[in-house]
């Protein structure tokens, strides 16, 4: 789970940094005609931008996600359920990095956002891993797949 995490969180930061030098003077690439297109936001709010005013919630709400997963994390027996709490974990911790150290202010940063959907929204990789973690932590949910300790004890009772 750390070293999925620790992937996660360096690939995405290190592709913000490229957004930041490549994309900050205004133009955009193009990438897939109608579909995907880079280009640069510094969103201060959530998805959708949603809650530009409340960025310091957002910092405390990741740091929350990231300490419930480390926490959670030490029953972690299954490789299944690593993979997704390592998505989770990665995401949020390069997001809370964002919100701590990025400007304006500390704990009001804002996040880098640079991948366009077609004008529908515009994301990051971190966003990506999340989106993807979440999706897989809720398929392992539907098939009752084992945990950890609590779980496994439960189920080998059956």
């Amino acid at each position: 789970m750390l070293v999925l995490a620790a992937g996660v969180l360096l690939v995405d930061q290190a592709s913000k940094l490229w957004a930041v030098s490549a994309l900050s003077d205004g133009e955009g690439i193009t990438v897939i005609p109608r579909l995907i297109r880079l280009r640069l936001l510094l969103n201060s709010g959530a998805a959708f931008s949603i809650g530009e005013g409340v960025t310091w919630v957002f910092a405390l709400t990741a740091a929350a996600a990231v300490a419930g997963i480390l926490y959670v994390g030490r029953r972690l027996r299954s490789p299944a359920w690593a993979v997704a709490l390592g998505m989770l974990l990665g995401g949020a911790t390069s997001h809370l990095l964002d919100r701590l150290f990025r400007p304006p202010a500390f704990a009001h940063g804002h996040v880098v956002d640079f991948i366009d959907y077609a004008g529908l929204f515009v994301g990051n990789l971190a966003d990506i891993a999340l989106t993807a973690g979440c999706a897989f932590l809720l398929l392992l949910t539907l098939r009752g797949i084992p945990f950890g300790d609590v779980a496994e004890k439960g189920h080998a009772a059956s």
